[in-house]
């Protein structure tokens, strides 16, 4: 058990993992404040109930909480769609052909554990349950 899970840390999958969390956070804070500082003042500029607002209307004129705010939805989907873009083109169809050329058999898959190391194991596990028996 402890094998495989040594594996798994050495094959890079959580490392790879760790670092795409960061890069993709890092990168959303861009388009955040891409789409905050350039685009949604120019969907203000549209117009609306009253410019230092945004685009937008009051529901009960007196009561600034009332504000339906369309700009701020607007941007918040000019910001979805561009990180959903990045993700698509930079992560799923890479992977997506890497395995169309694993199938092909023209790139190798993950190693498969051999006989040997598997016939290890299970010698290992046996020993400990026949360990584990003999001192309880």
């Amino acid at each position: 058990m402890l094998k495989g899970f040594k594996d798994f840390l050495m094959r890079g999958n959580v490392v790879d993992l760790a670092v795409a969390v960061v890069i993709g956070a890092a990168f959303t804070s861009i388009v955040t404040a891409f789409t905050t500082g350039l685009i949604k003042p120019l969907i203000n500029a549209i117009g609306g109930s009253d410019a230092a607002q945004g685009l937008g209307f009051k529901i009960l004129g007196a009561n600034p909480s009332t504000f339906m705010d369309f700009g701020s939805v607007i941007n918040a989907a000019i910001n979805f769609v561009i990180v959903a873009a990045v993700v698509y083109f930079l992560i799923v169809l890479p992977v997506k052909h890497l395995q169309e050329r694993r199938k092909r058999g023209q790139e190798p898959g993950p190693a498969e554990p051999t006989d040997v190391e598997l016939l290890t194991e299970i010698r290992d596990l046996l020993r400990a349950q026949a360990t584990g028996k003999n001192g309880s």
